[in-house]
């Protein structure tokens, strides 16, 4: 059974963008296959959403307030929700209505106003007076997905923050669809992001330790979205400093295919672990392991530019020979106690950090690994 939604609505043109604002009913929203919420899934690789998970503690805060307003009617919600449909709807000019048949239209993205949405909807629960609450809406007609997308993005990133590793992920996403899809009109520094692809390049590294079976960051990287009790960094802090370090001109192993920097980087993790351990409680996969030894990795990788491969035994020898030559108030930084929970690299601030990567570098040049390899 079809239902049919009448509403008086002003049509609105932004460039190519077609809205109608109006207002509609707690009730409306509430239809069944009215709105959907396209919620980004890192587990998915087909997964098309955008936004950001749920919180529950923010709707419930709106939640309360809309229903202790209903006995005192002083309730108000003045800020619009902004909905979106790939599908066309009419707007009658003569008496300025449109006209929504939900089994044809809906679902309505929720591109912007999910806690509003979900606080409206857990008010009604316990007052059905809320029902006939009236909410601004605009919705916005004609809109594939990827371009409500970058309407989610725009709003979230000119208006108010979003949660830093699920913007990574639409930059990403929006990096592999240009040359595929049109995409709308964004703000400069959005667009001069996309088209750098730093954070799609930036994400398949992370994606990829962080899913191989043989990784020692197996699991151990909260993905964007994503509740994991295992983790022990978060991806928008690792994504940062592989951009700032691993990402870059004077990074040797930039001359190889994707997927063979990303094996590459994996043995180079795998050594450090083999040499300093992988036993909790450490630090060494939180902020101060991967700043450091992505920062690290520049002059190791230059150091490697003339070795026989790229083994995770090759890596380890040359790693190992570095941390012996180690002299000075850091010298235990090639030891597992170093990085133990509590220990010295718990308290390491961005000073600290340089000056222990200065030390390295210096005991990195001070090797002579190439003669005891066997070629």
């Amino acid at each position: 059974m079809s239902k049919i939604i009448v509403r008086p609505a002003a049509l609105v043109k932004q460039g190519q963008l077609t809205l109608y604002s109006t207002s509609l009913k707690v009730s409306d929203l509430l239809i069944p296959n009215f709105y959907s919420v396209e919620t980004l899934d890192p587990d998915n690789e087909s997964d098309k959403g955008y936004q950001r998970l749920l919180n529950r503690a923010r709707a419930k805060r709106l939640a309360d307030y809309i229903e202790d307003g209903q006995e005192t009617k002083d309730a108000f919600l003045p800020t619009s929700i902004f909905m979106a449909t790939d599908k066309h709807i009419d707007f009658n000019p003569a008496n300025n209505t449109i006209e929504i048949d939900i089994s044809s239209v809906g679902p309505f993205s929720i591109v912007d106003g999910q806690h509003r949405v979900e606080g409206l909807r857990m008010a009604s629960e316990k007052d059905s007076r809320v029902l006939d609450f009236e909410v601004p809406v605009n919705i916005a007609i004609n809109l594939p997905q990827i371009a409500q997308m970058c309407h989610f993005l725009i709003v979230n990133t000119t208006q108010k923050s979003v949660e830093k590793g699920v913007e990574q992920r639409i930059y990403a996403r929006l990096t592999e669809a240009l040359e595929i899809e049109d995409i709308p009109s964004l703000p400069k520094w959005i667009s001069k992001t996309i088209l750098k692809g730093e954070d799609e390049q930036a994400l398949k590294y992370v994606d990829f330790l962080n899913s191989e079976m043989e990784s020692p960051w197996k699991n151990k990287i909260n993905m964007a979205n994503q509740e994991n009790k295992d983790g022990t960094v978060n991806q928008q802090s690792f994504v940062k400093s592989i951009k700032k370090y691993v990402l870059v001109a004077n990074n040797p192993i930039s001359i190889h295919t994707p997927d063979r920097q990303h094996k590459i980087f994996l043995n180079y993790w795998k050594a450090i672990t083999n040499i300093l351990g992988t036993e909790e409680p450490t630090v060494l996969f939180k902020y101060n392991g991967v700043e450091l030894f992505c920062k690290f990795s520049v002059p190791f990788f230059n150091k490697m530019i003339n070795m026989p491969d790229f083994r995770v035994s090759t890596m380890e020898n040359l790693l190992s020979q570095m941390f012996e030559e180690m002299e000075g108030d850091y010298a235990g930084v090639g030891h597992t106690e170093f990085w133990v929970k509590g220990g010295k690299a718990s308290f390491l601030n961005s000073g600290a950090l340089n000056a222990i990567n200065t030390e390295m570098v210096r005991a990195l040049h001070k090797t002579n690994f190439q003669k005891e390899i066997e070629i």
